[in-house]
Formats: C-alpha cells, sequence, structure tokens
C-alpha cells in the first residue's frame, strides 16, 4: 500500500545548493561571506532531508508495519521534511541577496517562497496521514493512496524550488558556494549528488 507513497518520494533528490567543481574565480570577499552564511548550515540541513525521505522508504518496504507503525514513520518524515524545507528557507532569507549578483533580491525571494510554500506542503501532508484510519485496513489502504496522490503534486512543487534554487545560485555566486566546505560536504552526499542533474 505504501510503496506508491515511497516511489513518488524516491525518485525525488533532496533539495540541497546545487554545487560544481571549483575553478579560478575574482576575488570577492563579500559573496565569500554570504556563501559561508549559507553553506555553514547545509550539512545538517541536508542530514535531515535525507534521513525523512530514507525513512519514508524504509517503511514502504517494510511489510511486517503496521497501519499505525507507518502512521508514525510517515508523520514524523514529514514533519522532519516540512522543517528542514523551512530551514533552508530561513537561512537564504537570513543571508540576504548574495552581494553582486544580478536580479539578487529577486531570485533570493522566488527561492525563499519556493521553499516556504514547500515546507507548507509537506506539513500538510502530515496531517493528512495523521488523519488516516489505522484501525480499518480498507479505509487505511485507501487513505495511503490519496496520499500519494498528494505526494505527486508536491513533487512537482519541490522541482520549481528545485529550479530557482538552481538560479539563486548561477554565476559567481554558485563559484562562492562551492568552495565553502558545508557545500562540499553537502555537494559529495549520496543524496546531493543527484540534485545537480535531477530532473
Amino acid at each position: 500500500m505504501n510503496k506508491k507513497l515511497a516511489a513518488a518520494l524516491s525518485g525525488g533528490a533532496v533539495l540541497v545548493l546545487a554545487l560544481t567543481g571549483c575553478g579560478g574565480s575574482e576575488d570577492n570577499k563579500e559573496l565569500d561571506a554570504w556563501a559561508k552564511k549559507v553553506c555553514d548550515l547545509v550539512p545538517a540541513q541536508n542530514k535531515k532531508i535525507t534521513a525523512a525521505y530514507d525513512a519514508i522508504t524504509k517503511a514502504a518496504e517494510d511489510t511486517e508495519s503496521t497501519p499505525a507503525e507507518l502512521q508514525k514513520a510517515d508523520s514524523q518524515a514529514f514533519q522532519d521534511l516540512s522543517d528542514g524545507y523551512k530551514a533552508r528557507a530561513t537561512v537564504i532569507s537570513n543571508a540576504g541577496a548574495p552581494p553582486g549578483a544580478e536580479d539578487g533580491a529577486k531570485k533570493l525571494r522566488e527561492a525563499v517562497k519556493q521553499l516556504t510554500a514547500l515546507s507548507a506542503s509537506y506539513a500538510d501532508m502530515k496531517k493528512q496521514v495523521d488523519g488516516l484510519d489505522t484501525k480499518d485496513q480498507a479505509k487505511f489502504a485507501t487513505g495511503l493512496k490519496d496520499v500519494s496522490a498528494e505526494m505527486n503534486k508536491v513533487e512537482t512543487q519541490r522541482q520549481t524550488a528545485l529550479a530557482a534554487l538552481k538560479d539563486l545560485e548561477s554565476g559567481d555566486t554558485k563559484q562562492a558556494l562551492s568552495e565553502q566546505p558545508g557545500c562540499k560536504q553537502a555537494s559529495t552526499s549520496p543524496a546531493a549528488s543527484a540534485s545537480a542533474t535531477d530532473s
């Protein structure tokens, strides 16, 4: 029953900063300072988001789980995803627009808007899962199908948020981020490696 939900999630790479390798960039201390603000917190956020996706997939594959156990696992995972993306939006918002970036303020607003909306959608998913009837197997199965259908909509929203992040992280901004230890760590993680080329 829960495998459709896992399928909807497993194809979705975790939203992390889409980074490429280092190259010679102009020395821009203000931009480097901005990148440090963002990247210092990326590993912790990435870890939480990755663990949440893993938890949903694991719960879906566990055929021995009861409806109540599935509900608990999915509910916690959706809460963690909501918290993780909200934290990402907060970090970027607090950092402000990348210094010297073209349309930086506009790109920042769009990225924060999309991440905040994604966080809210995962919070709604948690409420939906919490409302499932775990005492009636048939009703629970039907409810999971509804959750899975909603998850497909959220995946489209996640792609929009990823595109907004990539837009914010283009050009010199991407270069500055790629040179920060926190973002290097995130970009080499298994979940993150797919996000840079995520389709």
